[in-house]
């Protein structure tokens, strides 16, 4: 991404929104002589509530052009809430801790912000296997999991009734993606993926879409694992299969890999990949290469103004260092929606009230985009868009 995307993370530090309100001094004169228990229930019901998001985000490593800007979006609307809602008595205080793209770093962040700084809930964690984790760890503190970001749709099983989804599943995505081959007679299908969690979610993603859909299996696929140079011979068993379109599980670098492969060897089919690519750093990595390429986005286009939400995020941008991107809208919509939670249960919800208030927003309108928080919920009917990039980096519909 950008680097005054790299330059604010590096100025604000793990703690992003320090939030709270000013407790006003003034009170009438009879006060003074209401009873010691009174006088502390309306104190307490005067007092500001804090509400503290913890997030564990790749601002380093892998996925770190993802993780930076969806953190960005995020903070660019606690900071409109809180300028908003101050009259309110609730605050959001968001802290961000760098997982690197590692499981292991996003359990002990989780663990650190449900234990040490008291998080009321853990908020857009990035990554498959980082927000399986986190969903574990909610559970086991009595906690949830709000938006994560590229989380496998096991976390959408009712074993998992504290995590709240903003984007739409995997499948979903699926689904939208192979109903536009089928649209253009494409029959013959591949699949290449990064031999992780989020490649094998891709995968079950798109073998169930596939069954949803009554089409033909899979003629190929192939999971690249990390290091090392196995796409070559990954990319050679595929196109024995001469697939008409090759659909790609996998963050940028794997992505830009397979590409250029592709287009050396000649291949010219149609590739398709998952909003979890992210298009800013694919474009940087591929230039003209990434001409042509089909990527599915779970939200409005940032450039799009005339979409409320969009609108509202861009105003905040324009009043930042920041740059418009899908990424970065998603997390302003996962913030906001968010904050509309704690501001329906009231300063003084509890894990539970909470929850239940996340159960009852399934169709939730956050500015002429509506989203579903319902645990366990699918919705294939939900605004996926599928967009082509061309040689020159522009965003085509």
């Amino acid at each position: 991404m950008e680097l005054t995307r790299r330059s604010w993370m590096g100025k604000a530090g793990a703690t992003l929104l320090l939030g709270g309100a000013a407790i006003h001094a003034g009170r009438p004169a009879h006060a003074q002589t209401a009873s010691p228990g009174r006088a502390q229930a309306a104190t307490a019901a005067a007092a500001p509530r804090t509400v503290v998001l913890g997030q564990s985000v790749p601002l380093t490593g892998a996925a770190s052009e993802i993780g930076l800007a969806f953190a960005a979006g995020a903070k660019l609307y606690a900071d409109q809430f809180n300028e908003s809602s101050a009259a309110s008595g609730i605050q959001l205080k968001l802290l961000q801790l760098d997982d690197g793209y590692d499981a292991a770093r996003a359990t002990a962040n989780a663990r650190k912000l449900l234990g040490t700084d008291k998080a009321d809930m853990l908020f857009g964690f990035v990554g498959t296997a980082s927000s399986e984790a986190g969903a574990t760890i909610a559970a086991q503190q009595g906690s949830m999991l709000f938006a994560p970001f590229a989380a496998a749709d096991n976390l959408r099983s009712a074993n998992y009734p504290n995590v709240f989804h903003v984007r739409p599943s995997m499948a979903d995505e699926a689904i939208k993606i192979l109903r536009q081959c089928a649209a253009v007679g494409q029959t013959r299908i591949a699949l290449i993926g990064d031999d992780d969690a989020m490649g094998r979610a891709g995968l079950a993603a798109v073998q169930q879409a596939i069954d949803e859909l009554k089409i033909a299996p899979l003629v190929a696929t192939a999971m690249v694992p990390e290091g090392g140079d196995k796409a070559d011979a990954a990319i050679a068993g595929v196109l024995k299969q001469s697939p008409q379109a090759i659909v790609l599980v996998s963050l940028s670098g794997t992505t830009s890999n397979v590409v250029r492969k592709l287009r050396k060897s000649g291949y010219f089919g149609t590739l398709m990949t998952f909003s979890i690519v992210g298009i800013d750093p694919l474009y940087a990595t591929l230039g003209k290469d990434v001409g042509g390429m089909v990527i599915s986005q779970v939200v409005p286009s940032p450039r799009s103004s005339a979409i409320p939400i969009v609108k509202e995020y861009l105003a905040a941008v324009d009043n930042s260092d920041q740059t418009a991107s899908y990424e970065g809208l998603e997390g302003f919509i996962a913030a906001k929606a968010a904050g509309e939670a704690v501001r329906r249960a009231g300063k003084g919800f509890t894990p539970a009230t909470l929850q239940k208030v996340m159960a009852g927003m399934s169709d939730y309108d956050v500015g002429g985009f509506r989203i579903n928080l319902r645990p366990g919920l699918r919705d294939p009917g939900r605004s996926i868009d599928l967009i082509s990039i061309a040689k020159d980096g522009r965003v085509l519909r």
